[in-house]
Formats: structure tokens, sequence, C-alpha cells
């Protein structure tokens, strides 16, 4: 067998699949990247500004998390216009000259949708509110209060407190997952189902590529609203009501994927469009597999796996990478190490001292899993999560649930362009501190820095892009043994081996082969320094 021309035809055949599959995507979140106009928060012409910088990391999309018009109660994730971009953010032509410019440079643009909820400011649900017989009385979640005036349920909601909220005007509660001014649609409606698929079809024809469907288990509760039962022990600390239930009839309806077939129908009107659910909770994999069973439903789902874990183990990859394996009809995995929910990496698996080699070492560990790799915005600069005193707290949950809850502002500073006085974010003081820690971390000096984590993070995509077996191949074997961790991938004649030592103690490498690929802090075939990773190329 000839096996530079077999890998040549892999390469190939790589190029005929759909773009999304093994794709690198960066996720922004807009308050927190760019500042155009002055006002301290990060707005579209600011990420449009900033686009050049993201391509050439070598990534295939951005994500860009919610713009649209809302009150910002959660920061965007309550919709008051899902068809309007917020004036913090700019306009639609703002969003359109994105959308070009990512274009020109080769980026694909992918948003969020939230259609489990609104704001309660949308125009929607002023109008359900408004009577129990108008023409959108049903398109949100009500009910009456039991004899004794107490909500229709036990649901809590994942805030904190009930999951009900009484209106005088309708005289009934009606229900939210989040905060109360996030009142949850009713999706077993069909006009309100309707309603959101006409959104997406808007977007569609600005010209996005694909979306990310926000708490989409959330979209659909249980009809005769039983009680949730109670959770068993599992040795977690319970800092919410929300984490004494079991989440059997809040959530998780069985309806969803019919509703998740018609908006594969739509996408599917148009050319190349990517959909990815995020998806969390107790039954997140069942679920996540449900949703992207086959070719009537998503492409992808969206693992928390890595999001909250206090510790990177080589047993929560094997076992990670195991929920996903080559079947057919089996969905494709999205995976990310940080986002605008969760605590930074560095600051969960590392000491300040590690953080060097340790960014490097997860960096190349995410470009070598089976599936899309996702990058928060700065994870590519090392970002660390910033401790923000409670007076400059911006975050509901965590001003709710102080102290108990790790605020989300940590991970959400603003992204560290250069070290003048605002961190180049801006021209004014930013909504959130950048934080000390990272203003030694701006894109102007690891430019400058050709050993940078920046630069490293570039050859990391470069090598996934270059090699089928780490772009889209199958894992091949995963093995844990103590710190040591070993994937393998294969695609057609290529199969490569993915070594990782995640312990601070040297490991010996006495039956590593092949051709090294990339190996990182002092790897090499005869050993695996504290942190070090060797990529090699072994014989079919």
């Amino acid at each position: 067998m000839n096996v530079k021309t077999d890998l040549k035809a892999e390469v190939a055949a790589s190029e005929a699949l759909p773009w999304w599959k093994g794709a690198t995507i960066y996720q922004i979140y807009p308050r927190s990247f760019m500042d155009a106009n002055g006002d301290g928060i990060g707005d579209l012409p600011g990420i449009t500004r900033r686009l050049p910088h993201i391509a050439n990391l070598g990534v295939d999309a951005i994500w860009v998390s919610p713009f649209f018009k809302s009150p910002m109660k959660d920061f965007g994730y309550d919709v008051s216009d899902y068809r309007a971009v917020d004036p913090i953010f700019g306009n639609l032509d703002d969003f359109d000259a994105l959308v070009a410019r990512a274009h020109e440079l080769g980026l694909k643009v992918l948003i969020d949708q939230v259609y489990s909820h609104t704001s309660d400011e949308h125009n929607w649900f002023n109008e359900s509110r408004s009577s129990r017989d108008n023409p959108k009385a049903d398109w949100y979640v009500w009910a009456d209060a039991k004899p004794d005036g107490s909500p229709p349920s036990n649901w809590q909601s994942v805030f904190g407190g009930p999951a009900w909220t009484w209106d005088a005007r309708r005289g009934q509660y009606y229900l939210h997952n989040f905060l109360a001014s996030q009142p949850q649609l009713n999706l077993h409606n069909k006009d309100a189902q309707d309603a959101v698929l006409g959104v997406m079809r808007f977007w569609l024809e600005r010209g996005v590529d694909g979306f990310r469907i926000d708490a989409l288990n959330f979209a659909m509760h249980d009809p005769q609203l039983r009680d949730n039962p109670p959770a068993p022990e599992n040795g977690k600390p319970r800092t919410r009501p929300f984490d004494f239930q079991l989440k059997q009839y809040n959530q998780s309806h069985s309806d969803i994927p019919a509703f998740i077939e018609r908006i594969r129908s739509l996408t599917d009107e148009f050319d190349g469009i990517f959909t990815v659910a995020e998806v969390g909770g107790d039954d997140a994999v069942r679920e996540m597999r449900l949703f992207t069973d086959g070719e009537t439903h998503l492409n992808s789902a969206y693992s928390f796996n890595f999001l909250y874990a206090d510790k990177l183990r080589p047993e929560l990859v094997c076992a990670s990478l195991a929920e996903w394996p080559d079947e057919e009809r089996l969905g494709w995995p999205s995976w990310a190490f940080e986002n605008h929910d969760a605590p930074r990496a560095l600051s969960r698996w590392c000491t300040p001292e590690e953080r060097d080699d340790f960014a490097r070492l997860k960096t190349l560990l995410l470009m070598c899993l089976r599936g899309n790799a996702i990058i928060y915005y700065g994870e590519e600069l090392g970002l660390t999560q910033v401790d923000i005193p409670f007076e400059q707290l911006q975050d509901p949950e965590a001003i709710a649930n102080w102290p108990l809850t790790l605020s989300r502002d940590g991970a959400r500073t603003p992204m560290p362009w250069n070290a003048s006085a605002c961190a180049g974010f801006g021209s004014t003081d930013p909504w959130l501190p950048v934080g000390e820690d990272n203003r030694a971390r701006t894109v102007e000096a690891q430019e400058a820095d050709k050993n940078s984590l920046l630069h490293f993070t570039r050859e990391a995509i470069a090598l996934r892009k270059a090699h089928p077996a780490l772009h889209h191949g199958k894992v091949a074997e995963c093995r844990a043994e103590g710190d040591l961790l070993v994937i393998v991938r294969e695609a057609g004649a290529q199969r490569i081996e993915c070594r990782f030592n995640l312990g601070s103690a040297p490991i010996a490498c006495s039956d590593c082969q092949g051709e090294v690929l990339m190996a990182i802090n002092g790897a090499s075939h005869r050993e695996l320094p504290a942190h070090a990773a060797i990529i090699t190329e072994i014989s079919a």
C-alpha cells in the first residue's frame, strides 16, 4: 500500500465532508470582546474590527453569543425582540457587515437562539398576559393556583426559588425555569413553534451558517404539571432548591424531538447549515443522542463534561469520548473546556506555576478529541478566572446566591488586546474589570513572542486540520493509566497516537513509537515530563 497516496485520498475525502464536521469554532461573548463606540460594552462593530485575529487562528467559524434586543437582566439570554439587535451592540446593518466580513475571511457565522423562554418585556408575553382568551394566551405556560393559592407544581428554577410567579392580570401563575423575568414559551403550541421557526428563517436569510440552540431540553414541559420527585443524595453540595429535585417533569418532554425535526426541515432548505444543541442536566447524554439522532435531527450537541470539572483526569476524557462512538445514526459531539457560564479552565485544573505548560497541554488535547472543538474567547491567550468583588458583580445568579455560587462574571471579563489603560478593549472603563492577572496576556504581547500560547494555538489547530485522523477520524483506543492519557485516532490508513501526561510527575515513554508530529513541554520518545504531550503518526 502506498501510504502517502492513501493519505492524500483521505485528505481529499475530508474536504468533501460537511464544513462543520471536525470544525474548530471560536465563541465570542459580545459584551466582552471589543468596544468600538467607547461606552464600556463590547459590540458588533468591535467584533468585526477584530475578526482578522480570529481568522489568523485558523478556526472555521465564530459563534456569537446573544446580541438581540433585551433588557439584559440575564445579559441577552432574555430576548425581547428576536429580530432586532440591541442598541448597545449596534443594529442590523452592523450585523450584516459582520457576516460579510467574516465570510470574506473564510469564517462561518453561528448565532445563539433562545427558544425555551423570552424576556417578560417581549411583545408576545405582553399580549399573552393581557387576558386568558387573546390570540397568544397559550404561547406561554400559564396555570391556575392550587386551592390553597400555592403554585401549580413544586418545580424550582435554575437560579433559585420556585419556577412559578403569580400574575395578577391573568390571575394565574406563569412558568419560568430561570429568572422570573424569563417566562417559559409553550412550545407545545404549534403557533408558538411557527413563530420561533420564523425567527430562525429570518436569520438564515441574513446569511448565518448555523445556530447554537440554548437550553433545548427546557423547551417543553409536562402539560399535566406533575410534581418533580426528590433527588437522592449524591454527595454533591446542594446550593439551590433546584438541586433537591429530579427534573422529571419541568423539562425534557418527549415531544421535543418532533420540534427538532421541524428545525431540521427548515435548515435543510439552506446550504451547509450547522445546528448544535446545548443540553445540560443529569440525563444529558441520552438527550444529546436523542436530539442528534439520524438525518432528521440536529447535527451536534454541546457537552458539559469538562466545563465544571475541578480536575482534568484521563478517566474523564476516555469516559466522555466513549459516550460518542463512531456508530451509524449517532450524532457528532462538540467539546469545550470553557464558556460564558463556566469558570476558566486554567483556574480549575492547575496551579499558577503550572499554567504556561498546562495551557499548551489542554489546547493540544482539545484538538485531539473526536468532535468539534470550541474555543472560548481569550482561551488562546490563557486567560484565567477573575475574582469580581460583590459590589462589581453583574451576574444575576451570583448576586442571588452570594457567596455560594461562583460568579459567571469572572469568565466574562474584557479581552486584553494591548497594555493600554483599558487593555485595548475600548476608550473607557469596561463593564467588568480586566483583571490584573490577564493584563500580562495581551494579544499584542503574545503576537511579539513566537513561543507564546497564541502562536501555539495556531500550530495546534493547523495540526488538527492537516491530519484526517485528528480532524474527523474515529477513536480506535482510549486508555487511562494513572496520569497518562493515550488516545489513538484513525482515518483510512492514517493512525495517530496522542499521549498526554496530565500529572506533575514524569512518566516513562518506553513504548512510544512513530514519527513525531508535535511534542510539547519536553516530551520525547523516552519520557513525558510533567504536563507534556507527544503526538506521533504510527504505521497502519
